[in-house]
C-alpha cells in the first residue's frame, strides 16, 4: 500500500520549467470577439491586395499535403529589398523572429536593453533566456530617451531591440541614432524592428551587411494585410543570419504564406495606395483629436495614442457599443489613461472620428485644463 501511495504521489507532482519560463511575464491578447471595427490592433483594416486574394484561390489539395520550402521565397525577397539571400529569414511574424534572435545570442549572465514602453514581445522572449533585461523608460513627453538609452549600455549588454517607429507611442529613432546605438555596443546584436516602416518612410534596412552587429525586422502583417498568414522578415549581416537560421525550424512559415508573399510584394500599387489612405487618415484623426480636446502623442505609425485619464475603460467600453475596437494601453510603463486606436482607410477613419464624438459625450469626459 505504501508503494502504491508513493506512485500516486509521484503522478501528482509535475515537472517544472526552468526558472526563467516561470519567471517570465505573460502575454494576454484580448479575448473578446472582434466582429465590429478594428481600431485595436493596428492591423489592415481594409483588405490585402485583391491579387493575392486570387493567388488564395489557386492553391490545390496536392499543395496542401506538401512541406513548405522558403528558401525560394526568401531569394525573392531579398531581391525585392536589395539584399543578397544568405542575409534574408522569413519567419512566423516578427514574434518568431524576435524569439529566435534570443535563443541564438543570449546566455543568461547577458543583458538585453529594451526602452519602455513598447512592444511586450520583446521582454517575454528576453527574459526567457535570461532575468537581466534592462528598460530604459521613457519620460512624460514619450520620445525616445536616447541618451538614457545609450548610458545603460555595459560590456554586459548583448541584445538591444528597437522599435522605430514604436509600438504604442508612434516615437521613431533616427537612422543616425540607431547606426550610433550599433557602434556603442560591437559586442551586442542589435535589432531595429521596422514593422511599422511603411507609414513613416526612414529605414536602416540599406546599412544591412555594412554595419556587423545590425539586425533588422519587416513584418508583412500592416500595410501588406497579411497578419492572418503569419509572416515576418529578419535581415541582417550573413555571419549573424547563420546563427538564428541555425536555431530556426526549417518549416517554420507555412505554405499559404509563402504562396501568397511573392504576389503581395509585387503589387506595389496596392501598397502605395493603403500606405497613403493611413498617412492621410492619420492627419485626419490628430486633427479631429486636437477640435475635440484630446492630448495625444504624434504619431509615424498607423496608429496614435491619446491620453484620455480616468475614463479609459468607459471610453473603451462605450467605443464597442458603437461597433468600434480601441485598445486600451493604461497598462503599459507610463501609459496610465492612453488609449490607441488604429489608422485605417478613408471610411473607417470617419467612423472612427464620430464614435469617438458620440462615445465621450456619453461617457461625460471632460478636456483637462
Amino acid at each position: 500500500m505504501a508503494s502504491v501511495a508513493k506512485v500516486e504521489s509521484v503522478k501528482n507532482e509535475l515537472p517544472q520549467a526552468r526558472r526563467a519560463v516561470l519567471a517570465m511575464p505573460e502575454y494576454h491578447p484580448p479575448l473578446a470577439a472582434r466582429d465590429a471595427l478594428r481600431l485595436d490592433f493596428n492591423e489592415n483594416t481594409y483588405a490585402a491586395s485583391p491579387k493575392v486574394l486570387k493567388r488564395l484561390k489557386q492553391t490545390t489539395a496536392e499543395g496542401l499535403t506538401k512541406y513548405p520550402e522558403r528558401e525560394g521565397v526568401e531569394r525573392i525577397t531579398a531581391e525585392h529589398f536589395g539584399l543578397r539571400p544568405d542575409q534574408v529569414l522569413l519567419t512566423n511574424g516578427v514574434d518568431e523572429a524576435i524569439h529566435l534572435i534570443c535563443a541564438a545570442f543570449l546566455e543568461e549572465d547577458d543583458e538585453a536593453i529594451i526602452c519602455t514602453p513598447t512592444f511586450f514581445m520583446y521582454e517575454v522572449s528576453a527574459r526567457m533566456m535570461t532575468s537581466h533585461l534592462v528598460r530604459v523608460q521613457a519620460d512624460e513627453s514619450l520620445e525616445f530617451p536616447y541618451e538614457r538609452f545609450l548610458a545603460a549600455i555595459t560590456p554586459k549588454t548583448k541584445l538591444i531591440i528597437v522599435a522605430s517607429p514604436n509600438n504604442p507611442t508612434g516615437a521613431i529613432v533616427s537612422r543616425e541614432q540607431m547606426l550610433a546605438i550599433c557602434a556603442a555596443a560591437p559586442q551586442a546584436v542589435v535589432l531595429a524592428d521596422e514593422a511599422y516602416y511603411h507609414f513613416h518612410g526612414d529605414s536602416v534596412l540599406a546599412d544591412v551587411g555594412k554595419v556587423p552587429n545590425l539586425l533588422v525586422a519587416r513584418t508583412f502583417s500592416k500595410a501588406y494585410g497579411l497578419a492572418f498568414l503569419r509572416i515576418g522578415m529578419l535581415a541582417g549581416n550573413a555571419e549573424l543570419m547563420k546563427l538564428v537560421r541555425k536555431v530556426s525550424s526549417p518549416y517554420n512559415v507555412n505554405g499559404i504564406a509563402l504562396d501568397c508573399l511573392p504576389v503581395a510584394l509585387a503589387d506595389g500599387t496596392y501598397l502605395d495606395w493603403y500606405c497613403d489612405q493611413v498617412n492621410t487618415g492619420r492627419a485626419r484623426m490628430m486633427d479631429g483629436l486636437r477640435a475635440l480636446g484630446i492630448d495625444f502623442f504624434p504619431s509615424h505609425a498607423n496608429f496614435v495614442l491619446m491620453k484620455i485619464g480616468a475614463k479609459h475603460t468607459e471610453l473603451v467600453k462605450a467605443m464597442r457599443t458603437r461597433g468600434v475596437l480601441l485598445r486600451d494601453r493604461s497598462s503599459d510603463p507610463g501609459c496610465d489613461g492612453f488609449v490607441r486606436i488604429t489608422i485605417g482607410i478613408e471610411d473607417h477613419v470617419t467612423q472612427g472620428l464620430a464614435a469617438l464624438k458620440e462615445s465621450l459625450q456619453e461617457i461625460g469626459w471632460v478636456a483637462a485644463s
